[in-house]
């Protein structure tokens, strides 16, 4: 047995260990393997273990596996096997963004939607979306802050952009963090959602993507229905030393 299958073997307990504390069936829980700064083969290992949701953080990065790997451009065909993008996407790189990837996990303001939206369009394509949301206080979190005058324009223009499909919000707890705080956190996320899905009923807001390596027990306990786990399942990650985007 692998690495890999070793590590998704005790990870997969894990988190079916989660869902019995938390009183939840583990369907009701998405895994996705965040593979950024893996190489291709990596996660076409990881697609003959079974999984089929990746995220990655950088459009060049992924950009790079998807073209220039052999190893992947059989597992990329597969409509099982879906890559988002949940890594800050600037605006200008919408386009690309949207050729690349089945979904991005990580739109922060009307600006983006409307850029990803166009793209959309002009490639003949629905792009199902996630609102990253910003609940934590350090600066470099990105998403957008739930009182805001942009998170209350989006979420009244975001039915009008067709090309667009809102499924639900993501969020990243603060780092290091003691348990209460990660679990207010989630806990806010939920609430969040439970007061714009009322609030706006034309948008679906049925994924909750939150919880990491280190805190995707908590996040299920406060109701994640996606978790995203790259160390976990990989092993210490490498820096990125690819170009800055």
């Amino acid at each position: 047995m692998s690495l890999l299958a070793e590590n998704l073997e005790k990870l997969e307990s894990e988190i079916a260990d989660a869902c019995r504390k938390a009183g939840r069936p583990r369907e009701d829980v998405e895994l996705m393997a965040v593979s950024k700064t893996y190489p291709a083969e990596t996660i076409a290992e990881a697609t003959s273990l079974g999984l089929t949701l990746f995220g990655e953080n950088r459009v060049q990065e992924f950009a790079n596996k998807a073209l220039c790997a052999a190893a992947l451009r059989t597992e990329l065909r597969n409509p099982a096997v879906r890559v988002h993008l949940i890594g800050h996407l600037q605006s200008n790189k919408a386009g690309k963004a949207v050729e690349l990837f089945d979904a991005v996990d990580s739109v922060d303001s009307l600006r983006l939607a409307q850029r990803l939206n166009d793209a959309a369009g002009k490639l003949g394509k629905r792009l199902p979306v996630l609102l990253e949301v910003k609940l934590s206080p350090e600066e470099t979190k990105e998403g957008l802050e739930p009182e805001s005058s942009d998170a209350a324009q989006l979420l009244e223009v975001l039915p009008e952009l067709s090309r667009l499909e809102a499924r639900g919000l993501m969020t990243i707890a603060p780092w290091g963090a003691e348990e209460q705080v990660t679990r207010a956190c989630f806990r806010s996320l939920r609430e969040l959602r439970d007061r714009w899905a009322a609030a706006h009923p034309r948008l679906n807001f049925d994924v909750l993507s939150m919880g990491m390596s280190g805190d995707f027990s908590l996040a299920i306990a406060e109701g994640a229905t996606r978790i995203r786990v790259g160390t976990a399942l990989f092993g210490k990650r490498a820096p990125y030393k690819g170009p800055p985007e």
